[in-house]
């Protein structure tokens, strides 16, 4: 859903009720994503090329003047209620948290934020590796300074969603889905540097359209194995420094330096940090080829990323592989891979738009013939970042 009186006629009557409110509540919006390419490198310092997708979180907000936060999920049917004095990390990812953890970062960076009355809704889906998380984090964090008074900074509001995780919730990613929750621009693929965080627009091709491969099998980026690969990352770099003490991340390192450094790592290490190495360059080289047309080029950019993330970093499963396998065996597309951190979730394929309706239907009619999962197939366009969509009238 992402045109303005859609959202607001469906969140403001709930907000209404919800919490016996009268008038118009502020409604925020913020979407989620793919990453076309550039998987597990935002954490080391590299270049990643997301997209934010037409399927968004909602947040109504009515402010209170006393210091509680009240907030209703739709998708959970539950309300939570937090003293905004008492936020503290839980180091947890409920739904819950995404959204107090937003507001404990607004508090913790000095904003004068007022207590509200929260309604979140949205159609991203959830654990599925589209960024939900930081589209409740950016969505929140649009109606909090909405209502507040206080100006929005995509930047600045990005960085404090990244601390939302590392802090709060306790995931230590990067700065990709808060950042292409903020900064991203309709039509266009966001090609974004996660050292110096500039960010270049990136024009997506009319002729295609990204297919999402919703598995059906959750995941939790909660979970051990993302700590634990992004601890391989660090450790990679800690131990590649006695080679080359000035790097400071696996963005510093190319192919011939980790391999005059292999005999510094383990097995494990060494595996992470060559599929780090060889994905850094992945973005640009499918940027150039998407604003070139060369579609057999980014399919094909694709379609490696996958096999990488798949033996190297080990985060796909038998169901992404499943699906991209199937997705690639159709004369549309020209490439598949896992998006997000792995796992399980989405993966995603180029696809001919004059394809893509015989593509998800046959690709799709094959997959559940193999599985028993509640998957989904659809096709996204690229959308704008987060936005208020209507001001506060109580």
């Amino acid at each position: 859903m992402t045109d303005r009186s859609g959202w607001i006629s469906r969140l403001g009557p709930r907000a209404r009720v919800a919490f016996g409110r009268p008038g118009n509540p502020c409604v925020a919006v913020a979407p989620g994503r793919v990453n076309l390419i550039g998987e597990h490198t935002d954490y080391n310092d590299g270049w990643v090329l997301p997209m934010a997708i037409d399927r968004q979180v909602g947040v109504a907000a009515f402010p209170r003047d006393d210091g509680m936060l009240r907030a209703h999920s739709v998708v959970f049917g539950e309300t939570r209620e937090i003293r905004l004095d008492d936020l503290a990390p839980p180091f947890r990812a409920e739904w819950i948290d995404y959204v107090g953890g937003m507001a404990w970062a607004l508090i913790s960076a000095g904003y004068p934020i007022v207590g509200a009355d929260l309604v979140v809704d949205g159609d991203v889906p959830l654990g599925s590796g589209l960024s939900s998380s930081a589209a409740v984090e950016m969505a929140t964090a649009r109606a909090l300074c909405g209502i507040s008074g206080i100006d929005w900074d995509p930047v600045t509001m990005a960085l404090l969603g990244q601390k939302t995780e590392w802090e709060y919730i306790g995931v230590k990613g990067g700065v990709m889905d808060q950042f292409t929750a903020t900064m991203a621009r309709g039509g266009h693929a966001m090609l974004l540097d996660c050292r110096t965080l500039e960010t270049s627009l990136v024009l997506f091709p009319d002729n295609v359209v990204v297919v999402v491969l919703d598995t059906g099998a959750s995941r939790s980026l909660a979970g051990s194995a993302y700590n634990e690969r992004s601890a391989s990352c660090r450790e990679a770099v800690t131990l590649l420094q006695s080679v080359k003490p000035e790097i400071r991340a696996l963005r510093d390192v190319d192919l011939d330096l980790l391999e005059k450094g292999r005999d510094q790592l383990d097995a494990t290490a060494y595996r992470r940090a060559r599929h780090v190495v060889g994905e850094i360059r992945r973005p640009r080289l499918m940027a150039k080829a998407l604003a070139g047309s060369d579609l057999e080029e980014a399919g094909r950019l694709m379609n490696e990323s996958h096999t990488s993330l798949r033996e190297l970093y080990e985060v796909s499963s038998f169901e992404l592989d499943l699906f991209t396998d199937l997705a690639r065996s159709h004369p549309g597309c020209y490439g598949a891979r896992l998006t997000g951190a792995g796992f399980g979730g989405c993966a995603i394929a180029l696809v001919k738009a004059d394809d893509a309706g015989d593509f998800m239907n046959t690709v799709h009619t094959e997959y559940r013939a193999q599985t028993n999962l509640q998957s989904s197939v659809f096709a996204v366009r690229a959308d704008s970042g987060a936005r208020l969509l209507d001001g506060v009238e109580v």
